[in-house]
């Protein structure tokens, strides 16, 4: 007797985009991207849960992944020795990081830290060109949200230069 080929079931990011849409910094996936689009998008997406220290994003590498936060807390710095770091922000539950690499193949500029235990769904490159092919309204929908994020993020730059 043939069994029926059973189709993986997508992996429940319910806890993400729970941690999304509860974000409320100006720079969140929750003003561009809707829920609905989270579910198509977990098939494409690896979780991984990282201790307190872990390096996730390494300055000067040319690893390409993108990263959602789910829950635990990221620190964002440049400089390679504890005396001579720059912190350029805590991201929270939520949180997308690594959007400028993504997009391109330059080396990341800054290094990135789990300062606790954190929840945290991955994408690569290879997995959106995949989903590119398969599912390019989601793919779109994606694209355009982390585009909304790079800006957004941008412009707090420049208005935080202007005002100091």
């Amino acid at each position: 007797m043939d069994l029926p080929l059973l189709k993986p079931a997508r992996p429940d990011v319910s806890r993400l985009v729970a941690a999304v849409q509860c974000n409320k910094s100006d720079d969140t996936l929750a003003r561009f991207m809707p829920p609905e689009a989270w579910e198509h998008l977990a098939e494409y997406m690896s979780v991984e849960r990282v201790e307190r220290g872990h390096i996730l994003i390494a300055q000067g590498a040319l690893d390409r992944t993108l990263y959602f936060l789910e829950s635990g807390v990221l620190r964002v710095h440049r400089g390679q020795s504890n005396d001579n770091q720059l912190q350029l922000a805590v991201l929270g539950p939520g949180s997308v990081v690594g959007e400028g690499s993504f997009f391109s193949e330059i080396e990341r500029n800054a290094t990135v830290q789990a300062t606790q235990p954190s929840v945290l769904w991955s994408l690569t490159p290879e997995r959106f060109t995949k989903m590119s092919k398969k599912d390019p309204a989601t793919a779109l929908k994606l694209s355009m949200a982390l585009g909304a994020v790079l800006s957004t993020r941008m412009l707090d730059v420049a208005r935080r230069i202007s005002i100091t």
